[in-house]
């Protein structure tokens, strides 16, 4: 995968009819959705119909939702979560920016058109995510109205997290709603299907011979519904028509002013890959914006695969695997979707663009890199640009802050068609807003974190400029190790990949340093700027596999002699282990990935995702003078440009 995260603390009768993309959405008015509750009143008789004529209504793509709701936080807590102690705040391009002011007419005109077309990207990952979300939304929008303070509270944290769920910081799961829980396979799967159910469907069709049907509903980019007895699959373009014409058009638009010739190019492509069910147009987009350098814009549709929990537990299910295999079919998690729209800035690229030159060098120093191939050659120019951006707006998958939210991307991910039979290049996109700490308030909260948890030896290291230096070798180390095979690992995939990606950044400083990319000094800075960030509030889940990489890393690296937590939480690290150690893990992570086996890779995990008592300690005392728990983003350019 190619998602890093930042936890930085700073800063039918009777019943109303909906069209939604084409779907016939049924709303049960006067239902009160208390499921927990599990008693003999109305509200559980309608819950009962409503799942039986959701059955019934599958097979012409017909959905019941529900319209009413219970608010699944107390006032209490609504208001502790919503103070600004709790809850941080991103904030994008101001309307008078100079970064805006100082774009061409065209550009201005453009970037409006590409803010409406990323933006209608919350609906439909909304959408993706949960069954319930775009009703609950509707439903506090309604209470809101009526004067209800609580849904008011509510909506701040729903339109934060862009949904009813998600993991905080101290990783517990929020529920906005009471009742509900997320589901295994979010937003794409039926709201009732089983993970044993969904593998005995699966088996019973490949033993029948639909085997592109299967095919079709283990890839990145469809919608499952029930099909009688069995599943279909729907092409995202197809399912969500509407809204992706509508983003099409102003693709289009964009493309008509905007003065960037290859640009333009590019949003064209992505416009026709919107409107056609045809995966290989969605490729020869992504070629295209992979190739992407001296632009004045950016705009991205990302597609990562991170939350769906059912297609990847295919392969541990013996006999389904053994049949998938005998067909060639490879299952890849459903595609969750995001929104980047900026402005380039072109003194952070050009500092970003001096890593590029060490990437063969990187590729050359990668453990057993005779048994595979990679995205980045020892011996030959890299496919793969890079800029630093200012941001606009960040929607869906990118704009979700659920206990972080993303720092950085290296796309296209090697499931894609541009990668993998169009031998294109990747493209790495870095967040300025979401890593700069600029405030005297941020400071001094980063501060304070350092002094309840680090060696006060080691503060003179620590420097938020090589937290950014780590990220950029983190998303360069998505390009570097196996290029493909690592879907056997299943759940494991992201979490080990993930890993790996923190790995490569950490091994080749002595490399780097070497080379001239890094001062000696820079070396150190990284090293313990990584080792404090990496600590956490809290244990997180095996779902968030940006943290518990960490969580075993840490583990690791305290087997390995290479830091130290004292009985009291505090971090000490011994510079000179720091790198052999990266390069130890690194080795055997790739090792963990070529082999594609799932119950090597789970040991593996296992092995290391080991919360320990001086971690539990440690993490006490940074919620001591932590308070965050989760964010939410502004956009007030973004929020003109979609008024006009």
């Amino acid at each position: 995968m190619s998602k890093f995260k930042s936890n930085n603390v700073g800063g039918n009768g009777n019943f109303p009819l909906n069209n939604i993309n084409g779907r016939v959405n049924f709303n049960l008015k006067g239902v009160r959705y208390t499921k927990e509750e599990n008693k003999a009143s109305i509200g559980d008789k309608s819950e009962a119909l409503i799942g039986e004529l959701d059955k019934m209504s599958t097979i012409n793509n017909v959905g019941f939702t529900k319209s009413e709701f219970e608010l699944g936080l107390t006032r209490e807590e609504l208001e502790k979560r919503t103070h600004k102690d709790y809850l941080t705040t991103k904030k994008m391009l101001a309307v008078d920016a100079p970064e805006y002011i100082a774009l061409e007419d065209g550009d201005k005109e453009a970037l409006k058109h590409l803010t409406k077309a990323a933006a209608r990207i919350d609906k439909i990952e909304m959408m993706l995510d949960d069954h319930n979300n775009l009703a609950f939304k509707d439903y506090l929008e309604r209470e809101i109205a009526k004067g209800n303070e609580e849904a008011k509270l509510t909506k701040i944290l729903f339109d934060a997290q862009k949904g009813i769920f998600a993991l905080d910081r101290d990783s517990n799961m929020i529920k906005l709603a009471k009742g509900l829980e997320p589901k295994k396979g979010i937003g794409v799967y039926p709201d009732d299907l089983s993970r044993e159910e969904f593998h005995s469907i699966l088996i019973k069709m490949l033993k029948e011979n639909k085997v592109d049907e299967v095919s079709k509903i283990l890839n990145q980019r469809s919608v499952v519904k029930r099909d009688g007895d069995e599943l279909k699959a729907i092409d995202y373009v197809d399912y969500f028509r509407e809204d992706f014409e509508y983003m099409a058009d102003e693709l289009e638009k964009a493309a008509e002013s905007s003065t960037n010739a290859d640009f333009n190019e590019y949003l064209k492509l992505q416009a026709k890959a919107l409107r056609t069910a045809d995966p290989m147009l969605d490729g020869y987009a992504d070629k295209k914006w992979a190739t992407l350098q001296d632009t004045p814009l950016e705009f991205t549709i990302t597609r990562e695969n991170y939350s769906d929990e059912m297609t990847e537990s295919v392969v541990e299910n013996p006999e389904l695997k053994n049949l998938l295999d005998k067909h060639g079919i490879v299952p890849v998690s459903k595609d969750c979707l995001g929104g980047r729209v900026g402005i380039v800035n072109k003194k952070g690229t050009d500092a970003i663009l001096n890593v590029k030159k060490y990437l063969p060098l990187m590729a050359k120093n990668m453990p057993l890199n005779d048994k595979y191939v990679q995205n980045i050659s020892a011996d030959k120019e890299s496919k793969q640009t890079m800029v630093d951006v200012d941001l606009v707006g960040v929607y869906g998958d990118v704009g979700e802050y659920r206990a972080g939210i993303t720092l950085a991307e290296n796309l296209p991910n090697d499931d894609k068609l541009s990668v993998s039979k169009l031998d294109g290049g990747r493209r790495n996109v870095y967040h300025r807003q979401i890593r700069l700490i600029t405030s005297d308030d941020a400071k001094e909260k980063m501060q304070k974190r350092l002094d309840a948890m680090l060696n006060p030896e080691l503060h003179k290291y620590y420097n938020d400029e090589a937290d950014h230096w780590f990220t950029v070798g983190h998303e360069n180390g998505h390009s570097l190790g196996p290029k493909s095979g690592t879907e056997g690992l299943g759940k494991y995939k992201s979490i080990i990949e993930e890993n790996k990606a923190d790995m490569v950044s950490l091994a080749m400083l002595d490399v780097l340093t070497e080379a001239g990319m890094y001062t000696p000094e820079q070396r150190e800075q990284i090293i313990v700027t990584y080792a404090a960030d990496n600590m956490m509030m809290a244990k997180p889940t095996l779902s968030q596999a940006h943290r518990v990489r960490s969580v075993m890393q840490n583990y690791y690296f305290i087997k390995e002699g290479a830091i130290t937590i004292s009985p009291e939480g505090v971090l000490d690290i011994n510079m000179d282990k720091m790198v052999p150690t990266a390069q130890k893990m690194l080795k055997e992570i790739i090792e963990v990935q070529l082999s594609g086996d799932f119950d090597r890779g789970e040991k593996y995990v296992n092995d290391y995702f080991v919360w320990t008592p001086q971690m539990d300690t440690m993490a006490k005392n940074i919620k001591k003078v932590s308070k965050t728990l989760n964010g939410k983003v502004e956009s007030p350019l973004a929020d003109k440009l979609l008024s006009e």
